[in-house]
């Protein structure tokens, strides 16, 4: 009995050696390899199909390698990545470790919140559905590393995690002067910032203007919130945006409505939350294009309407040499070519304009104006006014009726 024991021992050891020997050496798979690992898969299963697929050349020896070192109730389901020549061991770590292929989906900053969830509805290695879509402004745009499976629920609720996070950080940090009162009130900001300007470096010096015309008490007058009472979640017109549509009242009109919107208009990234909070100290109130795909600051009326003519001119250029330009009007308010000298109330000569079809255009394509004549009042400057897109030219209106022209706020 004791030499047979040793017999059967020495038959063991000798089986573990040729095993353990066998489970080190270089596989037989010639280059790099996917392969998904299906739920439920037990280790026969999972070691007919690694043969099949031409990772391992013995189903046994995968099978008692996972036995002996206790990995057999530890393999998951999964999609990995496999080294070409990877040995049996190395292909049992990874699927006991659950190293599976980590895939990621981008959301870029400034999409609103029904355009992130159809993303993740397009993106077919994702499942399930998400239960809610959440609320504008509750979503952090950032790339996210995921499994193949994971749920979408489990990426919004990441995504929404996230944006509390930063949030309350960025929020924490404020200057005591910011004319921002909630983080409510700064997801709201930021998200008009976003929407506003795609350059990194032009972040803070946009918030500032904002931030000048809150403490101003002037309208923010800015195209992305004219959109988004349009379209709202939807994002987008696909088109300039029309006369009418400039002073169509809704909640999210800066060129109607006092301050802020009731709520953000796009979901904000970090960067530009941080842009609100630390906003470039200037004294700039307007903004406009300056055709290259940036902006051209400006602390008065007079240098913006410069701007607006260096604009006019580089486009003039560029579209004479047949080169398309870099600032897309889709959604946007085009800058008119003259500059705007008058006052609030429209004068005789520009009911007679109207009347006769002659159509004289404003200055930029937004902002209030602080400036004008000595004596005069000044007025809320309107993008719209004087241009083919201004309401108080739609020939429903008759201008030489008091009865019959809209009111004007002062």
């Amino acid at each position: 009995m004791f030499t047979t024991a040793l017999v059967l021992a020495g038959v063991v050891g000798a089986g573990i050696a040729v095993v353990g020997s066998q489970s080190k050496a270089p596989g037989p798979l010639a280059s790099d390899r996917v392969l998904i690992i299906p739920k439920e898969s037990g280790l026969t299963e999972i070691a007919e199909l690694l043969q099949r697929e031409g990772l391992i050349e013995h189903p046994w020896t995968f099978k008692v390698s996972a036995l002996i070192s206790g990995n057999w109730t530890k393999l998951k389901a999964g999609e990995y990545l496999f080294k070409a020549r990877a040995s049996q061991q190395d292909i049992l770590d990874i699927i006991a470790e659950g190293k599976a292929v980590e895939h990621s989906i981008t959301v870029p900053e400034g999409l609103t919140s029904e355009q992130i969830i159809a993303r993740l509805r397009d993106n077919d290695l994702l499942t399930g559905d998400v239960i809610q879509v959440p609320r504008e402004g509750t979503i952090l745009p950032d790339t996210f590393k995921f499994p193949r499976g994971f749920t979408r629920q489990a990426i919004v609720d990441r995504m929404t995690r996230d944006q509390r996070r930063v949030l309350n950080d960025v929020w924490n940090r404020r200057p005591a002067d910011l004319p921002i009162k909630t983080p409510q009130e700064l997801v709201i900001l930021a998200s008009i910032v976003e929407k506003e300007t795609g350059r990194a470096d032009e972040r803070p010096r946009v918030a500032g203007v904002f931030i000048n015309r809150l403490n101003r008490k002037m309208k923010l007058q800015s195209d992305p919130t004219i959109v988004y009472g349009i379209v709202g979640g939807k994002g987008t017109l696909g088109r300039a945006i029309q006369r009418n549509e400039i002073s169509q009242a809704t909640p999210y009109n800066t060129y109607v409505i006092d301050g802020l919107p009731p709520g953000p208009i796009a979901n904000p990234g970090r960067a530009a939350m941080e842009a609100v909070v630390n906003h470039s100290r200037t004294k700039d109130l307007y903004f406009v294009a300056d055709g290259s795909g940036g902006h051209a600051f400006a602390e008065t009326l007079e240098q913006h309407n410069r701007n607006v003519a260096r604009w006019r001119q580089v486009e003039s250029q560029r579209r004479e040499a047949g080169k398309p330009s870099p600032d897309s009007n889709v959604d946007k308010v085009e800058p008119p070519p003259a500059p705007d000298n008058r006052t609030e109330a429209p004068g005789a000569s520009r009911a007679a304009d109207a009347a006769s079809g002659d159509i004289e255009t404003a200055a930029g394509n937004r902002r209030a104006s602080a400036d004008g004549p000595a004596g005069a009042r000044t007025r809320a400057f309107d993008a719209s006014e004087g241009t083919n897109r201004d309401p108080l030219l739609n020939r429903s209106y008759d201008l030489n009726s008091p009865k019959q022209v809209p009111a004007l706020r002062p």
